[in-house]
């Protein structure tokens, strides 16, 4: 069997082994990247804003969620029953994981490769929203669990936290790629505020800078 690359490009027949494993690591990394994009706009256009009549996401994130978790204090949990508002419900998982991976089908046909693509594409967007569950809960609800000393947690989370203080800023939680190459990448507030304090929390506050004073002399 020749791929449909194989006779465009005789010298790059994805059917080779290595041309295989080439394929397979290439997918892992777009299936990442596109998470992260995937991520950004779901949080930006669905969850901080109706889409037409279909106000569920808006109503259970900006309007819930972001009302009980602020970047003060109350960005840790404060009352136990606020805890079913950390997460996603239960059904939004597959249904996400589905509609990302829908790209994987003609991907994989226009390779020649419907298998090997979305074998590689859908468990990794599923590994990303479990990641992006997790973190998320780690973020409102610490324990001082392992992956709460991680220094790629505490970026995360302080990454987090900025988005609680300014919604339009820091869509991503898993993998900030969208935030920064989409102009929405904060790393400190712009203003000092009354940030939420903890093990697994990084100073968000804006960087002082020192001022010089220079003596002048007459003539100088």
């Amino acid at each position: 069997m020749i791929s449909q690359h194989a006779i465009i490009y005789p010298e790059f027949d994805l059917l080779k082994p290595m041309n295989i494993l080439l394929l397979i690591l290439l997918t892992l990394v777009a299936s990442v990247v596109y998470a992260s994009f995937f991520e950004w706009t779901l949080h930006r256009f669905v969850m901080h804003r109706p889409l037409w009549k279909f106000s569920y996401p808006h109503k259970r994130h900006a309007l819930q969620h972001h009302r009980i978790f602020r970047a003060d204090h109350t960005y840790h949990l404060q009352d136990d029953k606020d805890k079913r508002t950390i997460p996603m419900a239960w059904w939004n998982g597959p249904v996400l994981i589905a509609v990302s991976s829908l790209p994987c089908w003609p991907i994989g046909y226009f390779l020649g490769h419907m298998v090997i693509v979305p074998l590689i594409a859908i468990p990794t967007l599923s590994l990303y929203y479990a990641t992006y569950e997790r973190v998320h809960w780690c973020f409102h609800l610490p324990r001082k669990r392992p992956l709460e000393k991680m220094t790629l947690f505490m970026r995360l989370n302080g990454h987090h936290i900025l988005h609680h203080r300014y919604m339009h800023k820091n869509f991503n939680v898993v993998l900030p790629v969208a935030d920064l190459c989409l102009g929405t990448f904060l790393l400190r507030s712009k203003v000092k505020f009354a940030q939420v304090r903890g093990p697994s929390v990084p100073d968000v506050q804006p960087r002082l800078v020192r001022s010089r004073v220079w003596i002048g002399f007459p003539g100088q």
